[in-house]
């Protein structure tokens, strides 16, 4: 529970300010992302940072019960998404237009990870 409680602290804030940050400022991730989308060299490195810290995570908290059980969710996906982007650029490439092309597809991604992150930051510093 002690590295459920540290990774709720450490991941929670993070989700919490991209969360907002996606709700305040559609046009800017929205930029952000085609930038993004258009670099093979920013997906792959992306890859490279997302598969080990997902692994991290899977690791130290392979937690399949309670509330922990959403940061071992979010370390599984984040192995995915890691293998993806190292694996399937041009499948990502096509994922990430078609969401960058629909506006409101920002507020209801934005809202949960806001949510998400307020709940594992509420878990962290004060559960």
């Amino acid at each position: 529970m002690e590295t459920s409680v540290f990774l709720a602290k450490l991941i929670g804030p993070v989700f919490l300010v991209a969360g907002l940050s996606v709700l305040i400022s559609p046009q800017r991730t929205r930029r952000l992302g085609r930038e993004f989308i258009d670099s093979e060299a920013l997906i792959f490195l992306s890859g490279i940072i997302t598969l080990p810290v997902g692994l991290a995570i899977v690791i130290v908290n392979n937690v399949w019960a309670g509330w922990p059980v959403i940061i071992t969710i979010i370390g599984w996906l984040a192995v995915l998404a890691g293998i993806a982007r190292m694996l399937a650029f041009d499948g990502i490439r096509s994922i990430g237009r078609a969401m960058l092309d629909k506006t409101s597809l920002f507020a209801v991604p934005g809202a949960i990870m806001a949510a998400l992150g307020a709940y594992l930051s509420y878990q962290g510093y004060l559960g």
